[in-house]
């Protein structure tokens, strides 16, 4: 096994078309108190109070990160809420509108091509691999991405502080892979992945799904998901034929090794709770936010 290199500061660099992407960590606080407080509808005041800024300020700086004021991205992430309304048989255009969004109109989804390694690749735990990695400033905090010479094949999330973590959580995926340092290698796919103006056809992204056939047939199906929507796992259990395997259907989803770009932040329970995601909770609320301001 190659051990991960040291992880510095200076090894942390702007993905370009992020150019707000600072903004997380004030949108972070605004939403954890969103998460601990939106049946009671917390207010533009008390929200910026929490976060010590001015209600201008704050509404600003959410509108310019989200696309959306903190009230639509307090009504777009109660998700559990749209579920209730689209199982009362509310239409999706009054549903869209109730949650806080302008209309269903969609944005295209990112367009990714993938293929996926073959299982002895995959049990080889890496062997032979050369998996370059490097960390960049998104708009959902640090991003780590790690390429193959065949394409995308990992992408995690952390604070600042949490990229050693990070790093030995997704090496540790793959140990017997050499694992490479090379920011330049990696900056043009976070370039890519976080920019919607190049989530395009002409311009698809590659990615390469290493995981036993199961997982690889889970990822596929959020693929399929839509941007600005989301499914449960009983329902992805179910298109890929295995409907009584909702639990591994749901293990299968949280070792997804390319996090946002195989949308495993679309997944959602039964009821529509927003139930757990491996780089947390508040990141995924996050994430389903920052996707309305754009489907809507």
């Amino acid at each position: 096994m190659h051990a991960p290199q040291a992880i510095l500061e200076r090894d942390v660099t702007p993905a370009p078309g992020t150019p707000h992407s600072a903004d997380y960590e004030t949108v972070r606080k605004v939403i954890e108190t969103i998460s601990l407080d939106y049946r009671d509808q917390p207010s533009l005041e008390q929200l910026a109070d929490a976060v010590g800024e001015t209600p201008t300020g704050l509404q600003k700086l959410f509108t310019r990160w989200a696309g959306l004021s903190p009230k639509a991205f307090l009504q777009a992430v109660t998700i559990d809420h749209a579920r209730r309304l689209l199982d009362q048989g509310m239409p999706l255009l009054e549903t869209a509108l109730e949650v806080g969004m302008s209309g269903p109109g969609r944005l295209h989804d990112l367009f990714v091509t993938h293929e996926a390694m073959s299982p002895g690749d995959y049990k080889s735990r890496g062997a032979g691999l050369v998996m370059r990695h490097g960390f960049h400033v998104s708009p959902f905090g640090i991003a780590l991405v790690m390429t193959t010479d065949r394409g995308l094949a990992g992408l995690a999330f952390c604070d600042p502080g949490g990229e050693r973590g990070a790093l030995e959580d997704m090496a540790g995926r793959w140990p017997n892979a050499s694992h490479v340092e090379d920011v330049a290698a990696t900056a043009p796919y976070a370039a890519r992945i976080f920019d919607p103006g190049r989530w395009r056809g002409g311009e698809p992204l590659r990615v390469v799904l290493i995981g036993t056939d199961f997982q690889v047939r889970v990822w596929q199906a959020l693929l399929r998901i839509p941007l600005g929507r989301a499914k449960p796992y009983s329902t992805i259990a179910a298109e890929i034929g295995a409907p009584k395997a909702s639990r591994a259907v749901g293990a299968a989803i949280g070792a997804n090794p390319v996090s946002f770009v195989v949308p495993c932040h679309r997944a959602v329970g039964k009821s529509g709770a927003l139930t757990g995601y491996h780089w947390g909770l508040t990141r995924k609320r996050a994430m389903l936010g920052w996707e309305a301001g754009r489907a809507g």
